[in-house]
């Protein structure tokens, strides 16, 4: 009988002990580690920012960040020209084209130009006429080669003809300069 009454002291009755297995030390829970928990969170805010990063630089966002911020502005005015009239960049829209190879293999041309000009009257009359100058330059684009397009001289080259053909395109109006925004070659 002595033994029995040991073997009682050493098990826990019904009610004794069962708050121990549910709590540890200092009263809390079992398996909640703050060191634990933190690293959870610090993983899924890893992974949401790498994310949206990700699907900001692919473009992926795009659309839903010119909803929020709105649509690029297409006049963009500058700093004092000599008088009164301001500095006004115009964007064209992008324009991807395929030009000639020597060895017969298709390449693209794909390229982003701003319009630089001397008033804000004339983005006016540059807005009506986008159509024309798209299609001159395609026109333009599909004769020129590859080999052409290499190395800065060819890019100030490429410059000058769209000038050009733009400043045609557009007369009266006057065209100050072109410029690449970006420019692509597959």
């Amino acid at each position: 009988m002595a033994d029995e009454a040991e073997d009682a002291k050493d098990e826990p009755s019904d009610g004794e002990g069962e708050g121990e297995d549910e709590e540890g030390e200092g009263g809390r829970k079992k398996g909640q580690d703050p060191r634990k928990l933190l690293f959870i969170i610090a993983g899924v805010l890893v992974l949401v920012i790498g994310g949206l990063s990700t699907a900001y630089f692919t473009g992926v966002l795009d659309p839903v960040v010119e909803m929020v911020a709105g649509p690029p502005a297409t006049v963009v005015t500058g700093g004092q020209d000599s008088g009164s009239n301001q500095l006004v960049f115009y964007d064209l829209p992008e324009i991807l084209v395929n030009i000639s190879s020597s060895d017969e293999r298709t390449a693209y041309l794909k390229f982003r130009v701003s319009l630089e000009l001397p008033s804000a009257k004339d983005a006016a009359r540059i807005e009506l006429l986008v159509p024309r100058i798209i299609s001159d330059f395609q026109f333009y684009l599909r004769e020129v080669r590859v080999e052409e397009l290499k190395g800065s001289a060819g890019m100030y080259r490429l410059r000058e003809a769209l000038l050009h053909r733009v400043s045609a395109a557009v007369a009266p109006a006057r065209i100050k300069d072109l410029l690449f925004k970006e420019m692509l070659l597959q």
